[in-house]
C-alpha cells in the first residue's frame, strides 16, 4: 500500500486528477470528456465506486445543485482505462433538489460507441440539511487503525491485480479478514478504515467511491472471485468529518447468482455520512 504523504488538499489530489471531467462548451452542452485512469482498476476493469465518483462530478457540473444526495447506477458493460464520454440531461430543477440523468460512453475495437453505466440522481445542498438525528444505526465496533490489517500484511498480490489498492489508506479489520489466509467467517461481513492515500479528507464524491471500495464480502462467505455490480444506489447524509473513515457492509441473500450488499460509512465524529445497497453478481469459482 501507498504511505500516506503530506496531506492532499480537497482539488490537489490524485483522485480529484483522475475524476476531473471537461465540458465540450456550448456547442454541445452537458457533455463532458473524461480520462478513465488505470491507477483504480480491479483486473482490467475499472472500479464501479470511481465511476460513480466520476459521472457524479459530471452531473454537478452540469446540475442547478453542486451535491449528490441519492445516486442509482446501473452498470452495463465493463469500463476500461481510456477516453470516456459523459451526455447529462437535467430532468427536473427545484427550489431544493435537482434531479439529473448521465451515461457514460467508450468506444470498442471496432470504433463503436458503448454505453458503460447510466446514473439518475438527485442533488441539493448539504449544508442546508436540517441538523436532526433520528436513527436506530451504531457505528461498527473495530479495532483501532493500526490494529487493523493492509495489504502488505496478507498475500503477496498478482501484479497489476488491484491497482486502486495503492491510492487507498485501507485497513481491514482482522475479524472480516480471514479469508485472505483461506479462512472466512462465513458471516458475510466486510468492515475497514477507509481513506485516500495521499491524505485528502473525504468529500460527498469520495463518498461515492467509499460504499464500493472494499473487498466483497462474498470473499467472507468463501466466494473468491470477481464479483461484477449490477446496480448501486449511494445516500450521501451529510458532509464526512475530517479524519478517515470506517466502513461496514454486509451481505444477507445470496441466491439464484446474486448478492446484495449493504454499506454504512461513519465518519470521524461518529456521523452516519454515507449508505448504499448494491445488486452485484456472485463470484464464479
Amino acid at each position: 500500500m501507498a504511505q500516506v504523504q503530506a496531506q492532499a488538499t480537497i482539488g490537489d489530489s490524485e483522485f480529484d486528477r483522475d475524476t476531473a471531467v471537461t465540458p465540450r462548451g456550448a456547442a454541445e452542452p452537458g457533455v463532458y470528456d473524461a480520462e478513465l485512469s488505470a491507477g483504480w482498476t480491479i483486473i482490467t476493469a475499472v472500479n464501479g465506486g470511481y465511476l460513480l465518483a466520476l459521472v457524479g462530478r459530471a452531473l454537478a457540473e452540469a446540475l442547478p445543485h453542486r451535491d449528490p444526495i441519492t445516486v442509482s447506477a446501473h452498470y452495463l458493460t465493463s469500463s476500461v482505462p481510456g477516453p470516456a464520454v459523459i451526455r447529462t440531461e437535467l430532468v427536473r430543477a427545484g427550489n431544493t433538489l435537482s434531479t439529473g440523468q448521465a451515461s457514460l460512453f467508450q468506444y470498442d475495437e471496432q470504433g463503436r460507441e458503448v454505453e458503460r453505466i447510466r446514473v439518475l440522481a438527485s442533488y441539493g445542498d448539504l449544508a442546508a440539511l436540517p441538523d436532526d438525528v433520528r436513527t436506530t444505526a451504531t457505528e461498527p465496533v473495530m479495532p483501532a487503525f493500526e490494529h487493523c490489517l493492509g495489504p502488505e500484511m496478507g498475500p503477496a498480490p498478482i501484479p497489476g491485480s488491484s491497482e486502486i489498492v495503492d491510492r487507498l489508506a485501507l485497513r481491514l479489520d482482522p475479524a472480516t479478514a480471514g479469508w485472505a489466509v483461506g479462512a472466512p467467517s462465513g458471516k458475510g461481513e466486510m468492515r475497514a478504515w477507509f481513506g485516500l492515500a495521499d491524505g485528502r479528507d473525504a468529500d460527498p464524491f469520495s463518498l461515492l467511491l467509499a460504499v464500493d471500495a472494499l473487498p466483497p464480502t462474498a470473499f467472507d462467505l468463501g466466494l473468491i472471485g470477481w464479483a461484477p455490480t449490477v446496480e448501486l444506489t449511494a445516500h450521501v447524509r451529510r458532509f464526512p468529518a475530517p479524519g478517515p473513515l470506517r466502513v461496514a457492509i454486509t451481505t444477507r441473500n445470496v441466491a439464484g447468482g446474486f448478492l446484495e450488499e449493504d454499506a454504512e460509512v461513519w465518519d470521524s465524529a461518529g456521523h452516519l455520512v454515507a449508505q448504499s445497497r448494491q445488486l452485484a453478481r456472485t463470484p464464479r469459482a
